[in-house]
C-alpha cells in the first residue's frame, strides 16, 4: 500500500523515477590533541584550497548553464572560505589548544552558524546555510571522507535529502534527476529556486520523506499539488502518468503562445513581461515570450564580487539587455543593496532593523558618486533601446525629486560630452512602501509609472516578516487592505494618463491575476516562465466582467473569502 506525504509545491511538474536517498556521510568529530600545532594548520590550509578549487568549478559550470545571478551563491561561499574572521579563529583555536583541525574547524563554524540563525535578518540566517554548506565540503577533506557527488547519478532518478545545497543542486544532471523531495525548505530556499531554473519537479518541506523512502523504491514527485507519492499502485501510476502527460500537454499548448499578444477574451489588453538579474536572463524572456522587461535587479552586477562594478561594466551589461530585447519596454531598478542582500565591499554599519534601515534609493541619495556612476551607465545605454529607469524604496516626494535631479544633472553632462543619451526616457518608482501607495495621487504627478512591489509592501503593510514562521499566517497578498492599496495606486494613476505594472510574485499568481486585472493593471512582471500559464489564463477572462466582479471582492472582509471568491468564479 502506497504512502502519501505533502509538502510544499516547489517546482511545477510529475515525476516518476526510483529514490535515491542522498545520505550524508558521518562527519563525527572526536578531540585529538595535536604535537605539532604548524602542521595541524598547514592540513586545513590544504583543505581549503581543494575546496576552493572545487567550488570555482562548480561556480564556472553554474554560471555557463544557469546564469551569473545562479552562480552568486558559490562566489559568496568562496568568500566564506577566505573570511579571516572565520579562518584566523580556526588557526588560533589550533594554536591555543593543541586541537586537531576538524576540531576546530567545527566548534568556530557551529559558533557561527548559531549567530547567523538566531539573527532576525533573512540575510544573514541564510549566511548560515552558507557556512554549514562550506564547512562540510572543508571537513569531509580534513575527515577523508569518500563523498559521492550528485553529478555522477546516471539512470533516471529521484533524489531524496534531508535537503539539498546550493553545490548540491547545481550538480544535477537533468537528463537523469527527474525531481527531487527533501524534508525541509520552502519555496524560497536555494533548492527550490534552482528546481525551477532546472525545470524539474520538486516538492520541499515534507518533514518525514527520508525516513519514509530507502533506495530503489519507485516514488511520484507531484511538483503541482506538493504530493509525494511512495511504492504508488499501478492505479496511482496510471493516474499520476495521465497526470504528468496532462502537464507536458498543457506546455505545449502554452507554446503556442509565445508569439501571441496578451489579450483578454473581450479584447483589452494588457503587457506581461518578466523579471530578470542578468542579461543572460534575456534567453528565458525571449523563449517564454514575453512582452518585456518588468524588472532587471542590477543589484547582481554588484554582488559576489570585492568592488564596485565600473560604469563601463555596467553600461555593457544595460546596453546588452537593451538591445536585445529590440525595442521592446525594459524597466531597469537602480541599485537596491540592504535589508537581504549586502556588499561586503561597502563595510556599511550592522543595523537592528536593516529592512527598514539603510537600504536602496536611501542608500544612493547618500553614497552619490556610486549613484551617479550608475547613472550615467544607464543614460548612455538608452540609446539602444527603450529604456524605463525605476527608483526603490522611495517613501517620500523629497526622494523622488533628489534622485530625479541627480539622473538629470549626469543627462547635462553626458549631452554637453557629446554623448548620445534618448530623450523619451521614462522615470518611474517601486510602490512598495505603505505611505507612497496612500499619497499616490501626489507621486502620480511626478512620475512617468509605477511598479508596485507586492513582496515587501505586504509585509510592510501587514508589519509581519514573511522569513518569520510564527508570523507567516499575515503576509496574506489578497488581504482586504493590500487590495485597497492596489487599487489606489492604480486609480491615482490612470487618473494622470500614467501606466502601472507590477513585479512582486503576486502579478504571476493564477488567483491574483483576475483580482488585478479587474482593478485595471497594465503591466504584469513575473518570472519567465510564468509568462505563458498567465496569457492563457488572461486569453479566458472578461475585462469587463471582471470590472463589476471586482466590486463584490472589495466588500469581503478577509483574505480567506477573496481566495475563495475567485477560485469558486474563475479557478474550478
Amino acid at each position: 500500500m502506497s504512502t502519501v506525504l505533502n509538502g510544499i509545491a516547489a517546482s511545477s511538474g510529475v515525476a516518476i523515477a526510483k529514490a535515491f536517498v542522498h545520505e550524508e556521510p558521518d562527519y563525527s568529530i572526536e578531540l585529538t590533541k595535536v604535537e605539532s600545532s604548524e602542521d595541524e594548520i598547514a592540513r586545513l590550509e590544504k583543505a581549503l584550497a581543494v575546496s576552493k578549487q572545487e567550488l570555482s568549478v562548480i561556480k564556472d559550470k553554474t554560471e555557463k548553464e544557469l546564469g551569473p545571478d545562479k552562480a552568486e551563491i558559490f562566489a559568496a561561499h568562496l568568500l566564506v572560505l577566505s573570511d579571516p574572521e572565520l579562518v584566523d579563529a580556526v588557526k588560533d583555536k589550533i594554536k591555543n589548544e593543541s586541537c586537531n583541525a576538524e576540531f576546530a574547524l567545527d566548534e568556530i563554524a557551529n559558533m557561527f552558524i548559531s549567530m547567523f540563525e538566531n539573527m532576525d535578518n533573512e540575510y544573514m540566517r541564510e549566511r548560515a546555510a552558507d557556512i554549514r554548506d562550506v564547512t562540510k565540503r572543508v571537513l569531509g577533506h580534513l575527515l577523508g571522507l569518500e563523498i559521492k557527488p550528485l553529478s555522477t547519478i546516471a539512470e533516471p532518478t529521484i533524489i531524496i535529502a534531508e535537503d539539498l545545497t546550493p553545490s548540491d543542486t547545481a550538480q544535477l544532471n537533468v537528463n537523469y534527476v527527474k525531481g527531487f523531495a527533501t524534508n525541509i525548505g520552502g519555496r524560497t530556499s536555494h533548492s527550490a529556486i534552482m528546481s525551477r531554473s532546472l525545470e524539474i519537479p520538486a516538492v520541499v518541506g515534507t518533514k518525514e520523506v527520508t525516513s519514509k523512502v530507502k533506495n530503489g523504491m519507485t516514488i511520484i514527485v507531484d511538483g503541482i499539488d506538493g504530493d509525494v507519492i511512495i511504492e504508488p499502485s499501478e492505479q496511482e501510476l496510471s493516474v499520476y502518468e495521465e497526470k504528468r502527460n496532462q502537464f507536458l500537454q498543457q506546455k505545449q499548448e502554452w507554446a503556442k503562445l509565445v508569439s501571441e499578444a496578451t489579450v483578454t477574451s473581450d479584447g483589452a489588453s494588457v503587457e506581461l513581461a518578466a523579471n530578470i538579474g542578468t542579461p543572460k536572463d534575456l534567453e528565458g524572456v525571449i523563449s517564454n515570450g514575453a512582452e518585456g522587461v518588468g524588472l532587471y535587479r542590477t543589484e547582481f552586477l554588484y554582488m559576489g564580487r570585492n568592488e564596485l562594478p565600473s560604469e563601463e561594466e555596467q553600461y555593457e551589461a544595460y546596453k546588452a539587455v537593451l538591445s536585445g530585447m529590440e525595442g521592446k519596454p525594459v524597466v531597469i531598478r537602480t541599485l537596491d543593496i540592504g535589508g537581504d542582500k549586502e556588499l561586503p565591499y561597502l563595510d556599511l554599519p550592522k543595523e537592528m532593523n536593516p529592512f527598514l534601515g539603510f537600504r536602496a534609493i536611501r542608500l544612493c541619495l547618500e553614497m552619490t558618486d556610486m549613484f551617479r556612476v550608475q547613472l550615467r551607465a544607464l543614460l548612455r545605454a538608452s540609446a539602444y533601446g527603450n529604456l524605463k529607469v525605476m527608483f526603490p524604496m522611495i517613501a517620500s516626494l523629497e526622494e523622488l525629486r533628489e534622485a530625479k535631479k541627480l539622473m538629470k544633472e549626469e543627462e547635462d553632462k553626458l549631452i554637453s560630452e557629446g554623448v548620445e543619451v534618448s530623450d523619451s526616457i521614462e522615470i518611474g518608482i517601486m510602490v512598495e512602501i505603505p505611505s507612497t501607495a496612500v499619497a499616490a495621487e501626489l507621486f502620480a504627478k511626478e512620475v512617468d509609472f509605477f511598479s508596485i512591489g507586492t513582496n515587501d509592501l505586504i509585509q510592510y503593510t501587514m508589519a509581519a516578516d514573511r522569513m518569520n514562521e510564527r508570523v507567516s499566517y499575515l503576509y496574506q497578498p489578497y488581504h482586504p487592505a493590500i487590495l485597497r492599496l492596489v487599487k489606489n495606486v492604480i486609480d491615482a494613476a490612470h487618473k494622470e494618463g500614467k501606466w502601472v505594472g507590477m513585479c512582486g510574485e503576486m502579478a504571476g499568481d493564477e488567483v491574483a491575476i483576475p483580482i488585478l486585472l479587474g482593478l485595471g493593471l497594465d503591466e504584469f512582471s513575473m518570472s519567465a516562465t510564468s509568462v505563458l500559464p498567465a496569457r492563457s489564463q488572461i486569453s479566458h477572462l472578461s475585462k469587463d466582467e471582471l470590472s463589476s466582479f471586482i466590486e463584490k471582492v472589495l466588500q469581503l472582509g478577509t483574505a480567506q473569502e477573496v481566495e475563495e471568491l475567485v477560485t469558486q468564479t474563475y479557478l474550478k
